[in-house]
Parts: structure tokens; sequence; C-alpha cells
């Protein structure tokens, strides 16, 4: 064996395991999208997303195995548009293509678990089981053979997206719109001025440290997801330098865009940007240079904040984690980009071994006009697709959660787990938004109450305490009858009912303390009657959990500034 025949193995051997390494990689994304996901959302549905996370790979695993590999991959490909499957694990796995198929699955369980972060905290489990073995079994593996099956249509139009820019991320953030759409905001996520406005208001992730490492998590795998398919040195770090350029300079686009738009640059949406610059090179690395892969990245960090804030702020469609300005988004622009910027001296999908450049560097609009087309059919299939899949399962097992069980928490409510954070006091914001209707007080008689008489050197203190949903109509209310001022702090409790009692890996738990909101009150000249009064008719309901109102005298009180007492001290 001469020299040049050693070299040849040692590299086809070498590249083999990279193809695997690369795979590992992708898997471990599953984790980053964990933490982005848990992170950008509340504390009382961690436990819930991280179950999601889990469950899309394994069910993925299973229907993937049985269908959608077939589907997808299969050497028996109709009219360029679907495989027949042939089960060739089971009937020939000694000939089976296993590193083929581990590879696959792993990018087929990313685009299935792209759609969890739009319709976080308020879908129910078994939905999300449903559709996510839907997802990996059929919806994903036809497109993608469109473009990966040597067979597929696209693949023989030499459309270019060489790790999933359109297949994957487009798919699963054209998903993630029709789900969000068909499920509707968050309770408190939107709500009506007094001139009849609708209004988003913010509900803050839990930890945007979770947040932070899910993105770094996801950069490291990205280095797999891009490069694992490539077959030289080479080509392998040209890779490396795109995603690199393009991720660096889509956060940096972002953090000087939102630093001149709002004043200061906005730390979760430069989160956002690094994974929006990720998406837009991952189907054109193998075919841009630096200068291209920069501008890529440029445009993608701008685009990610416009879409975020067109799809809360115009369009008032609730997606926690912003997935759709990330993915699908991001990974249209990506798609194009290749009809842009390729310069046709890359690695390429093409059946001829060919490489068509960009316009921009000489090739007129061909490719461009293959990648619009591919990109156009892809997002149109999914959003037919999708849209069927959402509405059975809306009209059949339901899509989303009771309200009570969204207010409770997706951890409690579907896995009877009352804290992802055993330890730790859950710190979950309080609605703080206008509200949509404003409480009749016509009418309204002041409650009698054995303290707040009002008695020489004395004044009332009512303590309300209710769940946080609660918060923005009763301010408004309390506000409506003259009241100036108040306390507002985040505590846990549970009633004599000790909560909804859960259970963690078996064991039942001895009491379940809910996030609630404590409003303290102190009344000088408003009634603490009617105090009481208002507020019971702001927050009550007929359901368990409606809160406590808790009455005292005050012995006296002082404004801090000033030096005032009494009733100086409460009044301005």
């Amino acid at each position: 064996m001469d020299a040049n025949s050693v070299l040849e193995m040692i590299t086809s051997t070498s590249f083999g395991i990279w193809f695997l390494i690369g795979a590992a990689l992708v898997f471990f994304m599953q984790c980053g999208f964990a933490m982005v996901e848990t992170g950008f959302t509340r504390a009382k549905s961690a436990g819930n997303i991280i179950m999601k996370n889990l469950m899309d790979f394994c069910i993925g695993s299973i229907v993937f195995m049985l269908l959608g590999f077939g589907l997808m991959m299969s050497q028996d490909y109709f009219a360029g548009i679907i495989g027949i499957p042939n089960f060739g694990m089971f009937q020939n796995y000694e000939s089976f293509d296993y590193s083929g198929f581990v590879f696959q699955l792993v990018f087929c369980a990313t685009a299935a678990t792209i759609v969890s972060g739009a319709m976080a905290e308020r879908t129910k489990f078994s939905a999300y089981c449903v559709y996510s073995a839907l997802i990996s079994a059929v919806v994903y593996p036809i497109e993608a053979g469109w473009v990966w099956n040597k067979g597929g249509w696209l693949y023989q139009l030499q459309f270019v997206d060489f790790a999933g820019s359109a297949v994957i991320h487009t798919v699963g953030g054209t998903a993630a719109l029709v789900g969000a759409i068909i499920l509707g905001p968050r309770i408190g996520k939107y709500s009506k001025t007094k001139s009849g406005k609708i209004k988003s208001n913010a509900i803050p992730g839990h930890s945007l440290t979770l947040g932070a490492l899910g993105v770094f998590i996801l950069w490291f795998g990205w280095y797999g997801f891009n490069g694992a398919a490539a077959t030289t040195i080479e080509s392998l770090g040209s890779i490396f330098l795109t995603t690199t350029l393009a991720t660096g300079a889509s956060t940096v686009a972002c953090m000087i865009f939102t630093w001149i738009k709002d004043g200061k640059p906005d730390v979760g949406m430069c989160l956002n940007a690094s994974l929006a610059g990720l998406v837009a090179i991952t189907a054109p690395c193998a075919s841009v240079d630096a200068l291209g892969a920069v501008i890529i990245g440029l445009v993608a960090g701008i685009l990610v904040d416009v879409v975020v804030e067109l799809l809360d702020k115009k369009c008032h469609i609730d997606d926690p984690v912003g997935a759709v300005g990330v993915h699908m988004a991001n990974g249209i622009w990506g798609t194009l980009a290749v009809g842009l910027f390729a310069t046709g001296k890359g690695e390429g999908a093409f059946v001829d071994g060919s490489a068509l450049p960009g316009l921009f560097y000489g090739g007129g609009l061909k490719l461009l006009g293959i990648q619009a087309l591919g990109i156009v059919t892809i997002v149109a299939y999914v959003l037919v697709a999708m849209t069927i899949v959402f509405q059975i399962i809306k009209h059949t097992i339901g899509l989303r959660a009771s309200a009570e069980d969204e207010i409770l928490g997706m951890d409690l409510a579907e896995h009877g787990l009352s804290s992802a954070y055993a330890d730790f006091m859950a710190t979950t914001p309080a609605y703080n938004g206008e509200v949509s209707e404003q409480v009749d007080l016509t009418g309204i008689k002041p409650v009698e109450l054995t303290l707040g008489s009002k008695a020489e050197g004395k004044y009332t203190q009512v303590s309300i305490v209710c769940p946080e949903d609660k918060f923005g109509i009763l301010r408004d209310t309390m506000e409506a009858i003259g009241v100036t001022g108040m306390t507002v702090t985040q505590v846990m409790g549970c009633g004599v009912e000790k909560g909804h009692l859960g259970r963690y890996k078996g064991v039942p738990t001895s009491m379940n303390l809910y996030p609630k909101v404590k409003v303290d009150i102190v009344v000088s000249t408003v009634d603490p009657g009617l105090v009481v009064a208002a507020a019971k008719k702001a927050i009550g309901t007929e359901h368990r959990g409606s809160g406590k109102i808790f009455v005292t005298d005050v012995e006296d009180v002082m404004r801090v500034r000033t030096g005032e007492t009494g009733y100086d001290a409460l009044n301005d």
C-alpha cells in the first residue's frame, strides 16, 4: 500500500469519526435548548420544559426509527417527493447505515424542540407529545428528503442548505409560529388600555443566567451542527471560521442596534442574536467567505430584534423565547443568503459535485431563484401541515392547558411537581399591565370591620394576598377608590388545604407553596371597609386559592424623607 493510499484511508477514517462526534455535539444541543427555554420562561414551568426537551428526543428516536428515516432517506424515492420506507434497520441490520441514521436523528430532534419555546407555559403535555411525534415522524422527514435525499426534487435543482437553515430552523420556526397563533398568548401577556389599545406586557424569564448558559452550549454544539458533514480539513476550518464570524457579527450588530434604539444594550436580545447568527449561517456555512459571513451575521442581528418586536407589539403573538424571530426569520434569511453570497468554490450538495456562485459573486439570479423557490415551498408546506396537526389536537385531546393550570404552573398541573427549585423561593414577576375590564364599583358598600374604626391616633393597614395574575385589576381598582399608595411584595404560601399536593420522584409532598402577590395598603382617609369590599370584588373567584385579606390597626407612621408622621405621612 503506497503513502497516498494510507493517507486516504486515514483521512476517510478520521472524518468518519468526526462525523459521529459532530452528531454527539448536535445531541448535546438539546441541553442548550432546554436551558435557553427554561431561563427565558417562569420558574413555575421549569420542570415541564425540561421534561418536554427530554421527551421530544426520546419520542422522536422511536418514531424516526419506525417511519421518519424511511420517508426521508429511502433509496426508493417516489417522484422526488417522498421516500418509501423499506425498514432496512430491521431486515438487514448488519449492512445498515448506522452513522447516517444517528446523524439524521439528532437533526430531526432539533427541529422538533424549536417549537416548544414558542408554546411554553400553556401547552398540555399530552398535546406536546403528540405533535412532537408527528413532526419527527412525518412533517420534518418529508421536506428534509426533498433537500438531502439524492432523489429529492430540491436536491435535483441544486438547492443549497448545507446544515439546515431551511430544513431544520425554518421548519421549526414556522411550526412554532403556527402553534403560538392557534394556542394564543399566556394569561396577562396582552391587555387593553383605557383607550382600547392592546398593550404588550413584559413577562421576564426567571433566569437570564440559565438562558446565557444555554446559548453558549448551543454555540459550542453548532460547530458540530455545521461542520459534521465536512469532508476535508480545509472545508472544516472554513466552516468553523464562517460560523464564528457570523455569530459574532450578529451579536455585535444587535448590541449596537438596541443601544441606539432603547438607550441601553439589551442582554436577552443579544443572546437571541447570537442564536440568530448561528441559524443564518447554517445553510451557507460551506459556501461563503469571511466577508459574506460577516454581512449575513450583521443582517441577522438586526432582523431578530425587528421580528421579535413586530410579532409581540404589532401582531400580538406570544413567543416567550423568540423562537420565530431566531429560527424562522433567520432560517429564511440564511437560505436566501446562499443565493447572494455563495462563492461557487465551497462544498455543495449537488448531483454533479458543482457549486453555483451567488448573485454578488457573478452567478446572476439562478441560485437565488432556486433558493427562493425552495424556501417558499418549505414554508408553505409546514404552514399547511402544522395547521392541520394543531387543529386536530385542539379539537380532540385539547392543545391548551386550563387557565387554572396555567396560573399554578405547568410543573404542578402536569407533573405534580411542587417546584423545580425545591430549596429556593420562586420569584415570579407580578403581572403589571393595564386591565382589559374595569371593575364595576357602582353601589358597592364598605364591609363592616371590627378594626379600622379610625380611632384617635390609629390608622388601618389592609393586606391583600392574591394570585399574581390578579394584581393588575387589583391595582387599578384601588386607584379608582382613592388609594394613593401601596407596597407590593412577592410571597409564597398556601391555605389550610396545603395547596394541591404534588409528588416528587413518587413521594408525596407535605405542603405546596404557591407564588402570590402581597399588597399592603395603609389608609387614613379612605374607608378601610371600602378597601376590603373593592378588593374582594376585584380578586374574588369561586375557586380555592383566590386569596386572603387581613386588616390590622397601625399605631403611627412616619415619612422618612420629611419626618412627617400620622396623617401627613400618608397624604401628599
